[in-house]
């Protein structure tokens, strides 16, 4: 992440949700769809071509190839999971900047309309995620997932869990609670653990931890790793989550 960048952020499941100044970085492509918006002036973005155009606010489909030029001095970004229902929802087709720009626009009418585009960035942001996600809760919690789902977060600090491992605390076969991820809680297994992981080594990273630290404590293999699985998913290193960011805990 380039300079510009400064603001809050907040890992949620299946969700990374930012509020602040939004900078420049360099062409990449990272698996989650990102939503990015202008509270003040456009933004000049860049797609696989290369080409840039501009807009106030933009949803760029996961694994396109894109920049952002030049940003804004206030501003909002989610990357949210591809496999969600959201995620779904709101990713365009395409790679054609002016699907992105057009569905920008949809859910930006949609914010104005609800007045949601004044104060703080990142409550700002907060709403943003509020109306694009909706209710997060587990409907009609089933107790062995609720289970599972209590003990995951100490599992994963400790060493690589399965489907196996979760299946067994569960006391249901893989394939009955690989289903009850998908319908229950909205994404798969391996993907839901994933997230566990980055969200535990954010906390270590914004508590002071080195990277390696950080990245045993939540179950990678060794920095590199988890480095590699933050360029993956939003583009930027675990490092730039502590150098303008900060981290709400409320």
């Amino acid at each position: 992440m380039t300079t510009g960048w400064a603001g809050a952020a907040r890992l949620r499941r299946g969700r990374l949700v930012y509020g602040g100044a939004i900078g420049s970085n360099a062409a990449h492509a990272h698996h989650s769809v990102q939503v990015v918006a202008a509270l003040e002036g456009e933004l000049q973005l860049a797609g696989p071509t290369g080409d840039p155009f501009t807009c106030r606010a933009a949803v760029i489909p996961a694994d396109v190839r894109h920049r952002i030029l030049r940003g804004a001095p206030a501003g909002v970004m989610l990357h949210l999971d591809p496999r969600t229902p959201a995620g779904q929802r709101i990713s365009p087709t395409g790679d054609d900047p002016r699907e992105w720009c057009e569905a920008g626009e949809q859910w930006l009418g949609s914010l104005l309309a609800a007045d949601h585009l004044t104060g703080d960035p990142f409550a700002v942001a907060e709403a943003v995620d509020s109306l694009l996600v909706g209710d997060e809760s587990v409907p009609e919690a089933h107790p062995r997932l609720a289970r599972v789902l209590a003990e995951l977060p100490g599992m994963v600090e400790q060493r690589t869990v399965s489907l196996a491992d979760a299946a067994n605390v569960a006391g249901l076969s893989e394939s009955r609670l690989a289903h009850l991820f998908h319908d229950r809680v909205g994404m798969p297994f391996r993907s839901y653990v994933l997230w566990l992981r980055l969200g535990r080594a954010t906390e270590l990273v914004a508590a002071g931890a080195s990277i390696t630290d950080a990245a045993h404590g939540a179950g990678f293999a060794d920095g590199a790793h988890l480095s590699r699985v933050c360029r993956r998913m939003f583009g930027i290193a675990p490092s730039d989550f502590t150098r303008r960011m900060t981290w709400p805990t409320v």
